[in-house]
This record gives structure tokens, sequence and C-alpha cells, in this order.
């Protein structure tokens, strides 16, 4: 047997590590190894074919995998696969690794982002191999030495805070992850980490809408709606619940997902003809009915109770080659059902669900985007197709059909900071030397060592980890523009548009869907002394103060969740040198039209880039969470330290906040 026994190892064939090589004996003098109570969890044994235990999960020792009796249906998609619930790997040790360091205690969510891992983590952890692709169980119990946060209450039933921080939480260390070795299986390993430490919620299944969740908000994974309760399977299309029908037990179903890719399929956004499932081909290429029974008798048993169904549509991810994005759609009624033959000319069920009336446009609103996009439809109250007239890598429309106005009040379009020559917040500074593209770990370039070994971004799009300072490359760094430590200064990444409010005045938001940590733009205007603002009569508006107080949140991931030392954590809250003021009234971009919001699902975090020998500050912004397309954009403003609101600073001064968030603080600036 070559590497470490568990579950989901798979040795290279090419090489292994001979250290952990254990000896081969005859199955009957094996003994197993059982991890003391201080390096994880304890071990449950289950028969691998056979039910477990109540209240225990399935824990396959040597990697036997339970099978599944569920026939997989047309409307699954093997995109994601399915995390595994194991203990972490140093449970499994030889003998004489037994008496190593224990396990350190749980904390609290962790604040900021640890240190890039030593080389030899790295190493252990190129022991995991890739997830099986079984549907996953509901797991009930949990690691004891780790706090969730979350009680059990809140984990069989939610609201829309406990939602946000769970998959905030969840992408967090999804992005740590893919950062540091697992970027092909980081979504599942992610999964498997959180649900074996009960970050979770709405575990109790449900017919009906699902607390703290949205129509129209979006996923990008299965594994995602499993955490929060919206879709439980996260192979099967078809989920359902139980219910007692006086001495019978009849299923229900609560949500389907629709891939979007299989015949008869409607793209019509107000219904959905739905495949059923089963009748696959076998490994012999043989196909065959589907049978009324599973996923397909719930249809049948909703379409005659009259239930509505939760519908989640699947379209294609255009970042990615191979990845989904999923929306919920809202409630559907189940109102006919039918058998007819598919191309394999085995008989298949067919279900036609209507949306009910009365919820918020969701698939709608992405059908809309697409003809937008493609040029088949013109874009109602469209004024400007590019507000920016080329200044920005894709095109700013600007769009009112609210009232008869015709545009904000005039301004110069830029794309970033400009200083004036009175006043210049820079440092000295050196780029990198480095040829083709700066890699992680490379300590010989300057820039990578400024950010602790790590590059600061996946892809060179997403933000990993707020920090007290991001450094990037700069126009004078020999490393290629494509870089993957050059962000902020690539340009935008997705079509915004510039829109009128019904109450807010000017708004932003995208056509295309945000990923948590997705770079958006950053706030362009004029760098300034904070005495000149003082010292004018009319109130800038378009003001960005650093110095001002905002509303703290944790975003990082928390280092025990991806095994790291939470001694070595950094903090989220921002080093700058002095504080920084932008104003955007004359000069400005599109970060000038965001609006403030108590619950915003923007943040800033400064960036340092290098040029001409300086190194100066700009203020991005990334996506706090996922962000559906059209979906106003919004950030904390901040509010006025006390003593600044004493001394009659015009930095914005107290306005009535109308973001019509439910805990809104009332006022800001």
């Amino acid at each position: 047997m070559e590497g470490v026994p568990g579950v989901n190892t798979v040795p290279n064939p090419n090489h292994y590590d001979k250290s952990i090589v254990l000896d081969v004996k005859p199955l009957r003098s094996l003994k197993p190894v059982f991890p003391n109570g201080n390096q994880g969890p304890p071990f449950v044994g289950c028969p691998p074919f056979g039910p477990s235990s109540s209240g225990y999960s399935p824990f396959f020792p040597f990697g036997t995998q339970q099978p599944t009796q569920d026939t997989p249906d047309l409307n699954q998609t093997q995109d994601t696969p399915i995390p595994s619930f194991v203990p972490p790997l140093r449970s499994y040790r030889t003998p004489t690794e037994t008496n190593g360091p224990s396990s350190s205690s749980g904390t609290k969510r962790g604040v900021g982002r640890p240190k890039g891992s030593s080389s030899v983590k790295k190493k252990e952890k190129k022991t995991v191999a890739n997830e099986s692709n079984l549907d996953v169980q509901v797991v009930k119990t949990f690691s004891s030495d780790f706090d969730s946060g979350i009680n059990p209450a809140e984990r069989e039933d939610g609201n829309a805070y406990l939602v946000s921080s769970v998959l905030m939480r969840f992408d967090a260390v999804r992005r740590r992850l893919s950062q540091v070795e697992f970027a092909k299986s980081a979504t599942s390993k992610a999964a498997g980490t959180l649900m074996s430490n009960g970050v979770r919620t709405n575990m109790k299944k449900r017919v009906g809408t699902v607390p703290g969740i949205e129509v129209g908000d979006i996923f990008f994974s299965r594994i995602e709606m499993c955490l929060v309760g919206l879709h439980m399977q996260t192979m099967a299309g078809i989920d359902y619940i139980t219910s007692k029908a006086g001495s019978d037990e009849e299923p229900l179903a609560t949500s389907i997902v629709s891939s979007g890719r299989y015949e008869g399929e409607a793209q019509d956004p107000e219904l959905l003809i739905y495949s059923g499932q089963g009748g696959n081909a076998d490994k012999n290429g043989q196909a065959s009915d589907q049978k009324l029974e599973r996923g397909n008798l719930a249809l049948e048993k909703s379409l005659r109770k009259g239930n509505g169904v939760r519908v989640i549509r699947g379209e294609e991810d255009a970042a990615t080659k191979t990845g989904k994005i999923y929306i919920y759609d809202g409630l559907y009624s189940i109102s006919e059902s039918w058998v007819e033959k598919g191309k394999s000319g085995c008989n298949t069920f067919k279900y036609k669900l209507v949306r009910l009336p009365g919820q918020p446009p969701a698939f709608g609103v992405w059908k809309s985007v697409q003809k937008w996009k493609a040029g088949l439809t013109t874009r109602p109250g469209l004024i400007l197709p590019d507000l920016t007239s080329g200044a920005e890598s894709k095109p700013v429309s600007l769009v009112n059909d609210v009232d008869e106005e015709k545009g904000p009040a005039y301004f110069t379009y830029i794309s970033s900071l400009k200083y004036s020559e009175s006043f210049k917040l820079t440092q000295p500074a050196i780029g990198c030397s480095c040829s083709g593209s700066c890699a992680p770990g490379n300590l010989n370039c300057s820039c990578i060592r400024k950010n602790d070994g790590d590059l600061p971004y996946l892809n060179g799009v997403m933000l990993v980890s707020r920090r007290p300072m991001i450094y990037e490359c700069g126009p004078t760094c020999p490393c290629h523009a494509s870089c993957k430590n050059k962000v902020i200064q690539t340009g935008l990444k997705s079509i915004l548009e510039v829109f009128k409010t019904g109450n807010r005045g000017w708004g932003l938001r995208s056509w295309d869907s945000i990923r948590a940590g997705s770079f958006i733009c950053e706030y362009a205007g004029e760098v300034i002394d904070k005495g000149k603002l003082r010292g004018n009569q009319e109130e800038d508006e378009y003001v960005f103060d650093t110095s001002l107080v905002f509303n703290s949140f944790k975003w990082n991931y928390e280092p025990k969740l991806v095994d790291e030392d939470p001694s070595d954590e950094v903090p989220e809250e921002f080093n700058l040198p002095s504080p920084l003021l932008i104003s955007a009234k004359k000069f400005g971009n599109v970060a000038r039209f965001m609006n403030h919001s108590c619950s915003p699902n923007v943040f800033w975090q400064p960036v340092i880039c290098e040029g001409n020998g300086e190194s100066v500050i700009h203020i991005a912004f990334f996506a706090m969470r996922h962000i559906p397309p059209m979906a106003e954009l919004t950030y904390d403003y901040g509010v006025s330290p006390t003593s600044e609101a004493r001394d009659g600073s015009l930095l914005h001064g107290q306005r009535t906040c109308l973001c019509g968030y439910e805990q809104c603080r009332g006022s800001f600036g």
C-alpha cells in the first residue's frame, strides 16, 4: 500500500514518499492506528455498504467508496467534486509519529490572513487526491475542537446574516486553498472542512422559501447551495423530503436544478420543461426507461399536492471554461407531467413548471442582459453607450429609465489618480527584477516579499484576503504586463452601467455576475489636502476619506480551517502612512457613482503600485460577496469621528441614509 491510508488518498504512480509507506502485511495481522484525542476527531467505523449508526457520518478508513443507490439524472452536472467528510491528515500517522504535538484549541472566527504556508506543509497536502463523486450526506456530528459560532438551532434554521456569513466564510477558505495549492479541488475541500466543523445553516429540509435566501441570489457551485440549505444534493437535480400522508409516507419535491443544456428544456423565464432523473446509459452504453421513483415520484406527488418547488437555473460561467453559475429563480408550481421518447429511444418523464406570480425577476434579468450583450435588443433608457469615451478597457453605459434627466453634472473622466503638484502622497520605491511573471514563494522578488511571500490575487482578478496594504507590481517592473500581481492597473473586469435610481441620484451596477473577491474598480480623482477641502465653501459630495470610521467586518479566512497557526494571522485593519482624501467632483471615474449602504456588497482596500521610483497609494474596490447582474454596487461611506463632527468639518456632514437596510444606522458621512 503506497501513501497514507485514508479516504480519497490516491498515490502518484511515479513517485511517493518512502518515509510514509506502511509495511505490507497479511490483512489478518493489520491493526488500525487510532489518533489520540488531541490529534483529531474520534475514529468512527461503519459498514461500508450499509447505513451508518444514528448520529454519525460514514467513514471509510481504507478508501472504500460507498456505492450510491441513486441513478444519475439528466439534470445533474459534474462540475464540482463532492466534499469528503474525513478527519484532518494529521489524524493518520504511523505508530512512531502518534506522540507528536497536539492541535491547538478552538478559537472564534479569525481575523486577517496568515502568512504563506511553508513548503513542508504544501508537500504534505499533496498527498490528498480528488474527491469521489457521491452525493453529500448530511453531517450531524462536528469537530469538537472548533467553535463555529453557530449554535444547533441556527444550523437548523438560518437568516440573512447567517447565510451571508456562511457563504463568505466558505469562499474565504476556498480562495486560500486555491492560493496555496489546491486550485482544482479547493471547492470540495473547503466545503468538507466547513461541514465537518459545523459552519452551515438551514440544514432542516423544507418546502417553500429558505430563510435568508432571496430570489435572484447567485451561487458558483452546488456545494454553496448545500451549505445554506437551498438545494441539499450536490449531484442530483431533484431534492425532496418525505412527509406523512396518513399512515403512509410520500416524497415531496423541494427544489430542482436545471442545467439548461438538456433536450427539451425551455429557456422561457416564466416556465420550465424539466426532464426526470434516471435512465442514463450504463457502462455498456445501454439506456433504459426512467422509473417513477425517488425524485420523479416526488415531482409527481408535488404536482398533485400543488406545493411550490424552488427552481435554480444553471448557466455557463463566461469567466471560466467549465464553470457554471446558479441563479435562484424563486418558486414554481408543477402544472403537468407526461412521458415521451428521448433521443435514446427510452421513455423520459417531462414536467412543466410555471413560475409563481409576484416574485422579483431573476432568470428573466439574466436573459435580458444576455440579449443586450449580443446586440439582439437595445437597453431601455440608454443615454450613452460609453460615458468613458474609451478611457476604460470596457464600455460603461449611461442609463435612465426612471425620469427625463439626461445625465449627471459635468466632470472629466479619468481612470486613475490625479495628484496636484502641491500635494503628493507617495513613498520612494524600487520595483521587482522579475522576468516573465512574478511567482508566489519567490523571495528574490521584492513585490512578493512585501506580500509575505504570496501573490495577493487569484488568477489576476480576485483578492484572496484583506491586508493592511497590498503591494502590486508597477509600470517600471520588468515583469510582463499580464503579471498576476498587476490587477487594479489593468482596468475594469466587468461591464458596468451608471443608472438613475429612484431616490439616491445616480448609481452603479454590473451587467456581469461578480464573484466574491473580484476587482471592480479603483476610486479615481484628485488627491487633495484635507485643509484645502475645509476651505471650500461648497460641500464636496464626491470625496473619499480614509480617516472616517467604517463598520468593521470579518472577510478573511479562518486559519484553523486551513490548518494554519492562528498566531500568524494578519489583521484586516488598514495601515496607511497618512490619511488619504480623493475628490472625484471635477475628475473621476465610475466609482464616484457608487452609493452608500449600511449592508454593502463592496469594500475598499489600499493598494500600493510602484511607478517611476515612487510608491503611489490607490483605493481599490472588491466584491464582498457574490453580486448578481443588475444589482446595485454599494460600499460603506463611513462616518466622521466624534472630534471631526464637533469642529464643523465640511467632509460630507451627517446625511440621511436611504439604503433601506433593516438595521440601517440612519446617517453617514
